[in-house]
């Protein structure tokens, strides 16, 4: 009786270990079936989007190109009447041209700029001169009496930027306006190469060319090519500065 208990308590436990293990397997598979798809669906997935060969884009801002890649390095510096004159009342064009704007020497300062790319710098007294010939004449006399070095309204900024300099002028009493020199001991010109151009009456240049000379520092490469033009005609010289600057090569 008991051989029999015993042997039926074996077969019941075979069969329940038997179930259990049928119940794992039935887990398992589904679990490695999906895997399995997962793998595929990941391994068609790199097929159809191949690595990209291109570099990622940078980041870093590229700097901007200049506006302007390069500048003349010409400054085009004059003193002119009609830029330091007080007009009082009306004005004869005809008997006083050159203290009505744009004057003799402020015309040509132009006319040089835009063949060369240069920069206009317009050389001004705190007190203006009469827009009166003989009362301007009489107090430039007097300046250059007393080696004057009237008081300028400004300097040119950022002077190292510029390694050519057209200096004009008007023949002020058979010399320069003392104007000029003041300009000359405020604006260093050393190592720079300097083109003169005067409007002038019947004196021509006079001394004004020496005056400028002793005023520059010795570095300074002064021209001998000199324009100059009588006051009458400097208007209608255009053509002529032309030509004398295609010989300095603008």
């Amino acid at each position: 009786m008991m051989r029999r208990w015993m042997a039926a308590a074996l077969a019941a436990l075979m069969v329940l270990s038997l179930a259990a293990c049928a119940g794992s397997q039935q887990e398992e598979q589904p679990a490695s079936a999906e895997a399995t798809e997962q793998s595929q669906s990941a391994s068609v997935q790199e097929e159809e989007e191949p690595a990209s060969t291109e570099e990622p884009a940078s980041t870093e801002q590229q700097p901007e190109e200049p506006s302007n890649a390069q500048e003349s390095g010409v400054l085009v510096a004059y003193f002119s009447w009609a830029d330091n004159a007080v007009i009082d009342g009306e004005v004869d064009s005809v008997a006083s041209p050159s203290v009505t704007a744009p004057g003799n020497v402020q015309q040509l300062a132009q006319w040089i700029s835009e063949r060369t790319g240069g920069d206009l710098f317009s050389i001004q007294v705190t007190e203006p001169y009469s827009s009166d010939w003989d009362a301007c004449l009489e107090r430039a006399n007097q300046e250059r009496a007393e080696d004057a070095r009237p008081e300028l309204t400004a300097s040119v900024e950022q002077l190292e930027r510029y390694d050519t300099v057209f200096l004009g002028y008007p023949n002020w009493w058979y010399g320069v306006p003392m104007a000029l020199l003041s300009f000359l001991e405020e604006n260093d010109l050393s190592d720079k190469q300097v083109y003169l151009f005067c409007s002038h009456g019947t004196g021509g240049l006079a001394s004004s060319v020496e005056q400028i000379d002793e005023a520059l520092p010795d570095s300074t490469a002064l021209s001998e090519n000199i324009f100059d033009v009588y006051e009458e005609d400097a208007a209608s010289s255009q053509q002529d500065i032309l030509a004398w600057l295609e010989e300095l090569g603008y």
